[in-house]
Order: C-alpha cells, then sequence, then structure tokens
C-alpha cells in the first residue's frame, strides 16, 4: 500500500476523532452552575492562548478544567490542546459536554516501520511494513503565560537555615576584587566535595517565618550565577565565575547544581487537602499585589501542595465597632483573587497570581478555591 494511501483513510478517522469530556462537577451537570452566562458556542484556539483562559471562556471555575472531563482514550495525548482546535459546547440528555476537534497543527503523519505493521512469512521471518504514526506539528498551549514565570523556574530557591549557613562562601575575586562576573575568577572556602565541579552562587534573601506559628519556614536563596571549580587546597577552592545574573559579591554562596524537574504545562486544579495559609513575600519588592504578580505562600510539599494547584486568596474584614452595643466586629475575609501554584519547596510555594479583582498585599489569606 501506498503512503498516499496508508494516510487518506487514517486522516478520515483522525479526523473523526473528537476528545470529549463529561461534566461532573457542583451541580451534577446543572449547566447554570458550570457555565459562564456569556458563555461561547465554540472556539478556536489560537496561538498565545493558554489552557486557563479557554477554560474561563465557558466555566466559571477554570481550575476545574481537569476534574470535569472524561477524555477520549482513543486519542494520544488527549489532555493536549493546539493552535487550529476547535472547543465546541455540546448538550447530551440536557448535560453541558465540551469536545474539541483536532486542527491540522496539533497532527502530523510519519511512516515507520513498526511491530503493528508487521507480519510473519512461513519461514518464520518478521516481515516489517510501514505503519504511520500520528505526531504533533506545533507545541501544545500552556495553561498560563510561561513568559510570566520563566524567571522564578530555574533560578532561586528556598534552602533550610543550616544550608546556608553552612554553604562555601566568597572571600575573593580575583586579582583581589571585591566583585567579580563572567570571565572573572573567585576564591571560596568551605567543604568542596570531589564530584562537585559546578556549583550554584546565591545571596542570602529573606528568611520565612510562619505568621501564626513562627516556624521558620526556610531561607531565599536568590540565584546569581554558576562558578566551576579549577582547583582546591584544604577549604579554599579558586572557581571561574561561567555564568551570572549580577556582580558576585563577599560572602555570596556556593550550593551543589540541583536538577529540579520544571514543568513546562500546568493542569489547573484544586488541591486535595485541605489549605489555609496566608502570602509571605511578594516577588519584585513590591507593596501591592495584582494580576501576573508572583508571591511566595506558607505552604508546600508537606502539605501536599502540586504545581497546577488553584487557591483563593481573601483579605480579612474590616474592624467595626456594632452602632447599637458598641462591640468590636470583625467582618468575614472578602474572596479577592486566585493563585496557581508553579513551583513547590518543603515548607513553601511560589504562586502566579491569575486573578485579583483588589489590590492584594502580604498577609492575605489563603484558602482552598
Amino acid at each position: 500500500m501506498t503512503m498516499k494511501a496508508l494516510i487518506k483513510p487514517i486522516s478520515a478517522i483522525i479526523g473523526a476523532l473528537f476528545i470529549s469530556w463529561l461534566c461532573w462537577a457542583d451541580g451534577h451537570g446543572d449547566p447554570d452552575k458550570i457555565l459562564k452566562e456569556d458563555h461561547p458556542d465554540s472556539y478556536l484556539v489560537e496561538k498565545g492562548d493558554t489552557l486557563w483562559g479557554i477554560s474561563n471562556r465557558f466555566l466559571k471555575n477554570p481550575w476545574m478544567w481537569p476534574e470535569i472531563w472524561h477524555v477520549n482514550p482513543q486519542i494520544e495525548n488527549p489532555h493536549l490542546i493546539y493552535p487550529g482546535d476547535t472547543v465546541k459546547l455540546i448538550y447530551l440528555e440536557g448535560s453541558p459536554h465540551l469536545t474539541v476537534k483536532r486542527g491540522e497543527a496539533g497532527r502530523t503523519y510519519k511512516m515507520t516501520p513498526g511491530s503493528s505493521a508487521s507480519s510473519t512469512s512461513k519461514s518464520g521471518d518478521i516481515k516489517l511494513e510501514p505503519s504511520v504514526h500520528v505526531l504533533p506539528l506545533e507545541d501544545p498551549i500552556p495553561a498560563i503565560p510561561l513568559d510570566v514565570i520563566d524567571p522564578f523556574l530555574t533560578g532561586s530557591r528556598v534552602v533550610s537555615e543550616e544550608e546556608i549557613a553552612t554553604a562555601p562562601y566568597v572571600v575573593q575575586g580575583s586579582q583581589r576584587h571585591v566583585i567579580t562576573g563572567v570571565g572573572g575568577e573567585m576564591y571560596a572556602r568551605g567543604s568542596f566535595g570531589e564530584d562537585n565541579a559546578v556549583y550554584g552562587i546565591f545571596r542570602q534573601g529573606r528568611t520565612y517565618t510562619d505568621p501564626e506559628t513562627n516556624e521558620v519556614l526556610g531561607v531565599q536563596a536568590i540565584d546569581i550565577g554558576t562558578g566551576k571549580v579549577r582547583d582546591v587546597e584544604g577549604d579554599i577552592a579558586r572557581l571561574s565565575v561561567v555564568r551570572s545574573t549580577m556582580e558576585v559579591n563577599l560572602r555570596d554562596r556556593l550550593l551543589i547544581n540541583q536538577e529540579r524537574r520544571v514543568k513546562s504545562i500546568f493542569y489547573p486544579s484544586a488541591p486535595d487537602s485541605d489549605i489555609n495559609g496566608y502570602i509571605i513575600d511578594v516577588e519584585g519588592g513590591v507593596s501591592q499585589v495584582g494580576a501576573m504578580n508572583v508571591v511566595t505562600i506558607n505552604k508546600g510539599e508537606r502539605e501536599d501542595l502540586e504545581a497546577g494547584n488553584v487557591l483563593a486568596i481573601y483579605q480579612k474584614g474590616e474592624v467595626i465597632r456594632d452602632p447599637l452595643t458598641e462591640q468590636t466586629l470583625q467582618l468575614p475575609a472578602e474572596r479577592a483573587g486566585l493563585i496557581m501554584v508553579f513551583t513547590t519547596f518543603d515548607k513553601v510555594s511560589l504562586a502566579l497570581v491569575l486573578y485579583a479583582d483588589r489590590p492584594l498585599k502580604v498577609g492575605d489569606i489563603i484558602r482552598n478555591p
């Protein structure tokens, strides 16, 4: 069979397949409780779209994206959506469903020999025949704009007090310089392992403490650059600076490079456990927070938080005086926005503000959405 003949029927079959999702969220399929009032009937996915944005066009609670859909298992990588796909709202037995029809960008065809297309001759020899594999032409759309959080995905970390206190530290730059950059050399003092030739260079930042218990949650280690060990004598090492985001200063710390698995695609979801915490820091040193700002929260991996988890932000209610009894009253907290966790450490996490209907600040409350 020719390549052209193979592709034609497979193209027809794939074109007829849909990603079919079945809503089972609160309301058990009640469209008024699931869908936004101004939802479209269909939407053509474009470059620059995000899963969050598309979900938010249809659903009142976009973080329920992975939970309220039942995926058709016949399609490879059915969770991935590509530019050119069409998202369409349909009703089956009165319940809303969303289907996605694959566009051309989400598939291509590749002819390769494979066991699924093999046969065995009478002599017992295996004869390989061509088979068609469907592969994506373009990258799938992300859940959120990755360029916003890119600087936070691989750089700075949160470490324990002991780890930062016992890490090697810079004692002098090359040629007696107190600061150095890429191409320069520096001397550092501490314990250097024989198997570690490359170290991350960090500047000690804030010490995070829990606002309720005063427990030390960790120390911010701000990414400065990367140093490569040239030679070691006793507890003094000479390193060359091979990467720097800013000039290296005396007392900057060296930490062993970590291979942190970083997600490039996030699926917004509600946490598996009950979360009650606070925003404890805002990246960039600003006093007020809005959409697309990055915040640090006092909950992390030990509370089973995962990248993609969405949390609601609440602001403490005002303290007022009862006009009749003159008693002091604390008004209930008011919902003020949503954040999505994108990086977790042991006791803290970094999160992106997805939505805010008022300025947010350190001390605001975070809870399950």
